[in-house]
Formats: structure tokens, C-alpha cells, sequence
């Protein structure tokens, strides 16, 4: 009988997470039988190819308590009558008066619910994130008895507290985490080292079709960003950075949703440079693709966040070396990996 385990996320589909989307896809081609499990419902209604290839079923939990309350009282029932609901209570009481939060209330919650829907014949629980999917993931495979594993990846290493990370990787059986640093960091709080291992996430590269750019067609220099917007990403800088440039000719095209979009525009209209700019939103890896292919330059100015966060391995950066465009990006976290000074790409110190 086939493996059957339930892939944790914290939403589903999303543009910006192809790599979870990948490797489920991967897991899938590989006989490996899952059932997604999403903390919240889509916000957006593009999809990427790889997600109409996955075949998995999707349970969406209640984003918060109140959004369905008889399904909250039923998963809290179900779960009351475990032999692991003590263990589960004691476990988040603990993490509760540490961070007493609506969040560990909410997390506790869906997990409850979790635990009464997830099918009898999963056999594992793995979550993708160390923050909050992996409390639900915890709480939930310990009221049912089940073993659990993570994938690691930025923002949930470095904003979560040391205390729940080393918590988290002692109930873990295993994880993996997608670069040297993250690796590095995370053995460092866990009792055992060997519970955590550095996988790269995968590329697939059937898709990139790179265009000669000596026969590209002339006009300003293109240049492409790929990239949430959000403060680890440091469009603020770039911005900066092209306002010294606008007496060349050049144009910058942005691929990415997010929460500063709107103050990037304006600060690129205070620069004088707005109307070079494009903002594209999210996009569709097929528009980004033909970005690339079109680019003569792809920059990701990454940065560490006030709050720690920053980026792990954005895949992006490999995307557009595939595309064989020149590549420039900051030395932060492990974007020095595929990045390195050479005739092809150049990594700088991050500015603060």
C-alpha cells in the first residue's frame, strides 16, 4: 500500500511558493499519495502550471475560530477523547503562556479540527514553514499519534524564537531546510544535529527556453525583478539605486504582489523614474518566463528585515541564470550560492 502523508502549508495555491508546489508535484510523481492541507483559503486565482499537474485533494481549515464554530467545536470534541489530547494541551498551554497570542488560541484550534478530519489512513504529517504550520502540525500529529517532519525555509527560521524552534526540532522526527546558513542555525538549537539536513529545493528546467540576446531586439536596457513586496526584498534600495542611473536608458519591469507595492510607486514617482517602471503584480510562471527571456539584466536587491526575516534560496535567482541573463543580488543568506562575481552574475554587500 502506497505512503499517504498530509502536506502542511500555510496557503494554497500560492504564486509565490512554486518550490512547495514543485516538490509536491515531485513527491507525487514519485507514488507518494498526499492529502494538502491548507491553514488558509487562496487569495488569488492565478495559477501556476505546476499546480493544475498536482493531483492531490485540498482541506482548507477554518483561517480563524470564529469563521466556522461548529466545525471548531466538533474537531475540539474529537480531539478531547484522544489518548494524546493531555499531552497536546500541556504542549500548547506551555507555548501559550510564553506567547499568550489570539494566534496560539487559532493554531490550537485548527489543529483540533485537524485532528478529527484528517482520513484514518494518513500515516504521516509533514509541514512546510517552522512558524505556524508546523504548531498546527505538532499539535495535531500528537493528539493522533503521528510522526511529523518540516521543510524550512526563511522567515519562519529567523523570526520564529529560538525556545519554539528548538522545541519544535526535538518533536520533529526529521527536517530538511534549503540552505547552509539555515542548516547551520537550526543544528545549532537542536539536541540532535543529525535531525536536520540541507536539501536544495529542485528546478525544472524542461520549461526555460533561453533566447540568443545577441538577436534581441534594441531599446533601453531591460532590466526584470522577480520578488514579493515585501522589506526583505529591498526594492527600496533598487529604487535608490536606478534614480542615480536616470540619465541612462534603461527600463525596470517588476514581477510580484505585495503589501509595499503601493509605496514603492510612489517613491519611484518622487524619484523622477515612475514611468520607467512597470509593476506586473503576480504573475503566471509563463509571464515570467518571457520577462526573463526578454531581460538583458535580472536584479533581487535582498535584504535583512527589522524583524530578521530574510530570504533563503529564492529560486528566482537560478530561474533567470537559466534564461542566461546576468544576474545582481546582495550577499544575503544564500543568494552568494548560485551568485558569485564572474562574467555572469555579481553579488554586493547588502546596505543597511
Amino acid at each position: 500500500m502506497p505512503l499517504r502523508i498530509a502536506t502542511l502549508v500555510k496557503g494554497y495555491p500560492r504564486l509565490s511558493e512554486t518550490f512547495i508546489a514543485q516538490e509536491i508535484a515531485g513527491l507525487e510523481d514519485r507514488g507518494v499519495e498526499q492529502l494538502i492541507v491548507s491553514l488558509r483559503q487562496p487569495a488569488e486565482a492565478r495559477v501556476h502550471p505546476v499546480h493544475r499537474r498536482i493531483r492531490a485533494e485540498v482541506l482548507y481549515l477554518p483561517e480563524y475560530l470564529k469563521d466556522d464554530p461548529p466545525r471548531v467545536r466538533a474537531g475540539r470534541d474529537f480531539a478531547e477523547r484522544q489518548p494524546g489530547y493531555g499531552l497536546a494541551r500541556r504542549l500548547f498551554e506551555a507555548d501559550l503562556k510564553r506567547d499568550p497570542t489570539a494566534n496560539r488560541y487559532r493554531r490550537f484550534g485548527q489543529a483540533c479540527v485537524l485532528a478529527r478530519e484528517l482520513p484514518t489512513d494518513i500515516d504521516w504529517l509533514h509541514t512546510h514553514y517552522l512558524h505556524t504550520p508546523a504548531s498546527v502540525a505538532r499539535y495535531a500529529a500528537t493528539i493522533r499519534g503521528l510522526g511529523w517532519s518540516f521543510s524550512a525555509h526563511a522567515k519562519d527560521i529567523w523570526t520564529t524564537q529560538p525556545w519554539e524552534l528548538t522545541e519544535k526540532l526535538a518533536s520533529a522526527a526529521f527536517g530538511v531546510t534549503c540552505t547552509k546558513a539555515n542548516l547551520d542555525y537550526l543544528r545549532s538549537l537542536a539536541a540532535n544535529p543529525r535531525t536536520v539536513e540541507l536539501v536544495y529545493h529542485g528546478l525544472d528546467l524542461s520549461e526555460i527556453r533561453p533566447v540568443d540576446k545577441a538577436r534581441r531586439r534594441s531599446g533601453p536596457f531591460r532590466i526584470v525583478s522577480v520578488g514579493r513586496t515585501v522589506e526583505k526584498k529591498g526594492y527600496g534600495d533598487l529604487i535608490r539605486a536606478l534614480a542615480w542611473l536616470r540619465d541612462r536608458d534603461w527600463s525596470f519591469e517588476h514581477v510580484g504582489g505585495g503589501p509595499l507595492t503601493a509605496k514603492l510607486q510612489a517613491q519611484a514617482a518622487k524619484a523622477g523614474i515612475g514611468e520607467r517602471i512597470v509593476w506586473h503584480g503576480s504573475r503566471e510562471r509563463e509571464h515570467v518566463y518571457e520577462l526573463l527571456a526578454g531581460a538583458d539584466l535580472f536584479v533581487l536587491p535582498s535584504r535583512i528585515a527589522k524583524s530578521g526575516d530574510r530570504d533563503g534560496l529564492p529560486n528566482v535567482l537560478m530561474e533567470a541564470q537559466a534564461h542566461r541573463v546576468p544576474v545582481i543580488s546582495t550577499r544575503v543568506s544564500a543568494t552568494s550560492n548560485p551568485v558569485r562575481p564572474s562574467s555572469t552574475s555579481s553579488g554586493i554587500a547588502e546596505t543597511r
